[in-house]
């Protein structure tokens, strides 16, 4: 069987038919429009399969009837799987890969795409992707500057920063949400006529970077990074990044990011090092910045100290082995130790205490309890003995003990717990560091213990322990283990001297920002976490022990002490001849004869992050773009950076800029697979964005996963889950799709959960606005000339019906952006172009068309539904309405707009003249009409026949509703023609019946076109079948939620239909006999 080259599907593959989150709100399709036969063959087409086969009529032909026999031997094996596929079968619809087409027309990077030859037969992707955004580029229509010279010009500025990607990786799906939020909002704004700019950037990653830069030279060259200098090793850095950190831009560009590229800026380019310079300088000499000595998180894997994000913590529910950096053996935790310390003069007494870590043993300065433990009341003010050393240790009494917990007794090890150095400081307890930077154990343990690794000491502690008789057990025991995110180290917390930004000041205007309204956040339940955030914060540590980074711009002044402390001397200085100059004021020496040594340490990446509102802009010098742009429209992210990146760009921008750096925060979810699981390397399922517009094979995926970094047990999972998942791999879904798709779930509420065939029923929505466009351009002809809107008044009730549908899909299109809900836009612009525009209006128009002569009314509506429509779905779809947009007649008289992209957006209150809610009220009666005559077909399985029919109304006015719709409605119904019975009025006999409404019947003639002996037995396998469904649902016990409600629902409408059933088998039956039919009587 042949697949398409570059997918790995075979044309029998089948997947589940997706439901977009706006499925639920839509009502049931209509029937849509048939691609026009008469259009021409397209002629500079290819495929990819065969890009030098034959001709492309030929070709299409036999693609044709091989989808036809595909199609054919998968109904016969549905029939044959029935029986096992149970109710899931209602939720499949088969995919049949299409054929790649490729643009081919010689087109240089940048120039404009032909669009003079016929569209292809059907969507692609590939073919209409192609040329678009080297051209927006080109022609500058990204850049502020452009837009200010648009017609539609307005003297608003709108401008958002992206956050900014790590430039070691790729993005993933989570960035392609971010991306698809944001540039549908800028490309928006830009339509509308505001001076429009988003700033594209990347981040250096410090602790990533230098990771993958680390290994590249050991897999390569055979050298360790402090074999080299720290200028070799940056000069191999930026190498790396020249050669490989391009990626996310071309992925940024493939998602068709509106993206001002002159701007670019990358979080280690001259620009932004002058601006951390200048940050830290200033919250320096303000105070707020500061050296001290303090505990950290520290990871020893990476001898750095790492941030509050980069600590994963790990829940255990009791013993549990990892695999960690340089440990020849896994290391169990989850385990409770339980140790006897000796009361100091009482033999036969001890005080029992329980730790996790009993490596950190050597470091106990106490033991502590809680004052109101009776059982312990007796011992307060006495003394312990250390069970390793001997060493007497106070038992103390502290509130924070919890009595229940354990023995209600704790070790006190102040150099190594947080929690245990603030009870030192409240008792006036010394630290004592017993765990060195790389792990192993320090002098203050002993010789028999100094350089052993942390975790193989852990056993020489037990074993010491349990000779000296004081080891009092080991039981399982549930914790949380802190864990490095870039190494998989266990996180250890250790004292060390660094550099710290004071964050309670800054902080608590941060809050109160939010508290006043100055600062929104959307959606608002995050105010609640923002705010208990900031209520706690506790100062930051800055200072990273890496070489990638920008350094620390602080110099120790060598055999000087800081007056009155005696510690060491550091100034700081935007130049060494700037700090110089503070060494000289503070020890009152000549600047000359001091020597200076700068600080080797880096900045956290996190302050870089917090300063890119502005310093992209120019910050600290006074520029034009900080100017005008400063502060920023809006900040849209992930509601996982809220705190470490939002809340510091928040404090930093207002002190250091004395303004907020944007006045409102959208905050999207956590995008999570079709499963609800956490996107995760170790489960397969982390997608590159690109996967899903290209499609991709199997083997590749798993490939990806082999060059990856997991481990062997992590790899097999990974890999089985993947091949689960994805068995034949991904399809090709397109760039529109897929941005379509992330943007109708939104940013209120819970978690997105994303699923391949979800995409792909966005792909097929793509496919059925394609075919309305070859059907609309075929019916406006050669040499149409489009009205203004101003001056199309339709006469039809159809024509008006559908421009009013247009108008007010205008008005909730732009309620959608300007409240930002882009589900309401993604809702609105889905309903309008499958239901209301393909299945109702295109098929409803096209025997008007055929009309010799041509009415000059529908033509006009149908550009205007084109033209219109693809401008409100352009900032969702760029791609796709360029593409067709491009290919529609220009009005006379104004200039037309070169792009979609600069075009303006369509506003509701130049449409209103359109809109009749009334009448869309009374249309649906119609459509309620058109359903039961639907329905009615369906239960005599009249597949071809166009039978008469008559409607029936008590209500006169309704009676002129249906009037005014009649040739519709026998379009619409697949009927032939469609009267009117009056009221009272007896229906001809042996007519079937059904009631529209409790004032509506509709009647169909079916005598002549139904066999009753041949249609009873198929009625009665029908209602043998739906009663068997039911009776399966009923005996199903009852359960809670929405799926209870799915049932319930499920029981209505097969009770409903085994009623239509038995009301047509009463009918057959009637005309077998005879006898008049219910509608005769």
């Amino acid at each position: 069987m042949r697949c398409l080259s570059g997918t790995g599907l075979t044309l029998s593959q089948t997947l589940l038919m997706p439901h977009l989150p706006l499925a639920a709100f839509l009502r049931r399709p209509l029937r849509g429009p048939r691609p026009s036969r008469s259009l021409p063959r397209p002629q500079p087409l290819s495929t990819q399969s065969e890009p030098h086969g034959s001709p492309v009529s030929r070709r299409n032909r036999e693609a044709k009837q091989k989808r036809l026999r595909e199609k054919q031997a998968a109904l016969q094996a549905g029939i044959a799987q029935k029986s096992k596929a149970g109710s899931l079968t209602e939720a499949r619809k088969a995919w049949s890969p299409k054929e790649v087409v490729l643009y081919e027309i010689p087109t240089e990077p940048g120039e404009k795409k032909d669009v003079s030859g016929p569209l292809p037969p059907a969507y692609s992707p590939r073919y209409v992707e192609a040329a678009w955004y080297q051209w927006w580029v080109r022609e500058g229509f990204f850049k502020p500057e452009y837009q200010a010279q648009l017609p539609q010009a307005t003297s608003e500025t709108f401008s958002m920063c992206i956050p900014p990607p790590n430039v070691t990786g790729s993005l993933h799906l989570g960035h392609a949400l971010t991306v698809a939020i944001q540039d549908a909002l800028v490309r928006w704004h830009r339509m509308r006529g505001d001076r429009v700019l988003w700033v594209p950037g990347s981040d250096h990653a410090g602790i990533a970077t230098q990771a993958v830069v680390e290994k590249q030279l050991w897999r390569e060259r055979g050298v360790r990074r402090h074999e080299l200098s720290r200028e070799e090793f940056l000069r191999a850095v930026w190498q790396w990044k020249e050669a490989k950190g391009g990626e996310i831009c071309e992925q940024l560009r493939a998602l068709g990011s509106s993206l001002d590229w002159d701007r670019e800026c990358f979080t280690m380019d001259a620009g932004s090092s002058e601006a951390v310079t200048e940050a830290f300088v200033r919250l320096y000499n303000l105070g707020l910045l500061y050296r001290s000595r303090q505990l950290v998180n520290w990871s020893c894997a990476l001898r750095s100290a790492i941030s509050d994000v980069e600590v994963e913590s790990r829940a255990l529910s009791g013993r549990t082995e990892l695999q960690l950096p340089g440990c020849s053996s896994p290391v169990p935790f989850g385990l409770l130790f339980s140790v006897a310390f000796p009361v100091d003069g009482e033999p036969d007494e001890e005080v029992v205490v329980g730790t996790t870590r009993p490596e950190t043993l050597p470091g106990d300065v106490a033991v502590a309890v809680h004052p109101a433990d009776s059982r312990y009341a007796h011992l307060h003010g006495r003394q312990l003995c250390h069970p390793l050393t001997g060493q007497l240790l106070p038992l103390i009494t502290d509130a924070a003990v919890q009595p229940h917990v354990g023995t209600g007794a704790v070790k006190v090890t102040p150099a190594h717990s947080p929690a245990d150095a603030e009870m030192g400081v409240r008792h006036g307890l010394p630290p004592i560091s017993v765990i060195a930077e790389d792990g192993t154990m320090a002098s203050p343990c002993g010789a028999w213990l100094q350089g052993v690794q942390r975790f193989e000491a852990r056993e020489k502690i037990v074993l010491a322990l349990r000779d000296r008789g004081l080891f009092r057990g080991l039981r399982e025991h549930p914790m949380v283990l802190p864990i490095c995110s870039r190494s998989g180290d266990v996180v250890e917390h250790l004292l060390k001297s660094q550099w710290f930004v004071r964050c309670r000041e800054m902080g608590e205007r941060a809050a109160q920002a939010v508290a006043s309204g100055a600062l929104e956040l959307h959606p608002s339940f995050h105010q609640k976490s923002w705010q208990h955030w900031f209520a706690h914060i506790g100062d930051w540590c800055v200072s990273r022990q890496l070489w990638w980074g920008h350094q620390i711009p602080a110099y120790l002044v060598i055999g000087e002490h800081s007056k009155g402390s005696g510690e060491d001397c550091w100034v700081v200085g935007r130049s060494e001849a700037e700090a110089r100059e503070a060494a000289a004021a503070l020890t009152g020496r000549p600047g000359a004869e001091l020597s200076l040594e700068r600080d080797p340490d880096v900045l956290d990446t996190w302050f870089s992050s917090a300063l890119f509102p502005f310093s992209a802009l120019g910050w600290p010098r006074e520029t034009a773009d900080l100017a005008r742009f400063y502060p920023l429209s809006l900040l849209e992210t992930g509601s996982d950076l809220l705190l470490f990146w939002v809340g510091r760009m928040v404090m930093l921008g207002n002190q250091l800029t004395g303004q907020l750096p944007f006045s409102k925060v959208l905050l999207h979810s956590m995008v999570r697979d079709g499963q609800g699981r956490k996107m995760s390397k170790s489960l397969g399922n982390v997608l590159d964005p690109r996967d899903i517009t290209h499609g991709v094979e199997l083997q590749e995926l798993q490939a990806k996963l082999r060059a990856g970094n997991l481990d062997p047990t992590e790899l097999a999972i990974a890999t089985a889950a993947q091949k689960k998942d994805f068995p034949h791999g991904i399809p090709e879904c397109g760039t529109d799709a897929l941005r379509f798709t992330l943007c109708s779930h939104g940013v209120q509420g819970g978690d997105l959960h994303l699923s391949i065939p979800e995409v792909l029923s966005c792909r097929r929505f793509c496919n059925k606005i394609w075919n309305a466009l070859r059907f609309i351009l075929n019916a406006l002809g050669e040499n149409f000339v489009p009205q203004p809107p101003e001056e199309l008044c339709p006469s039809s009730p159809m024509d008006a019906w559908i421009l009013s549908c247009l108008a007010r899909a205008t008005g909730e299109c732009e309620r959608g952006f300007l409240t930002r809900e882009l589900t309401l836009v993604t809702h609105t612009l889905h309903h309008f172009w499958l239901h209301s525009l393909c299945d109702v209006y295109l098929e409803s128009v096209k025997p008007v068309l055929s009309r010799v002569p041509r009415p000059p009314e529908p033509p006009q509506v149908l550009f205007s539904c084109a033209d219109v429509g693809l401008r409100l779905l352009a900032p969702l779809m760029p791609f796709l309405a360029e593409e067709l947009w491009q290919r529609l007649p220009r009005r006379p008289g104004a200039p037309p707009a070169p792009s979609i992209c600069v075009a303006p957006y369509p506003g509701a209150y130049s449409l209103e003249h359109w809109h009749q809610p009334e009448l869309e009220r009374r249309f649906s009666r119609v459509q309620e009409a058109v359903q039961t005559l639907r329905a009615l077909r369906d239960t005599y399985q009249l597949t071809k026949a166009r039978p008469r029919a008559l409607l029936q109304s008590s209500e006169p006015e309704e009676q002129g509703l249906f009037q005014a719709f009649l040739e519709p409605l026998g379009t619409l119904g697949h009927c032939g023609t469609v009267g009117l019975l009056l009221p009272g009025a007896a229906a001809p006999s042996g007519w079937a019946q059904a009631p529209v409404s409790d004032s509506t019947r509709v009647y169909m003639e079916i005598q002549g076109l139904v066999d009753p002996e041949a249609q009873l037995p198929l009625l009665a396998a029908r209602r043998h079948k739906l009663q068997k469904q039911l009776d399966g649902l009923i005996a199903q016990t009852p359960s809670e939620g929405e799926a209870e409600t799915q049932r319930l629902q499920r029981l209505s409408s097969l009770r409903l239909e085994l009623s239509k059933l038995e009301q047509a088998t009463l009918h057959l039956q009637q005309l077998m006999d005879g006898s008049p039919g219910p509608g005769g009587r």
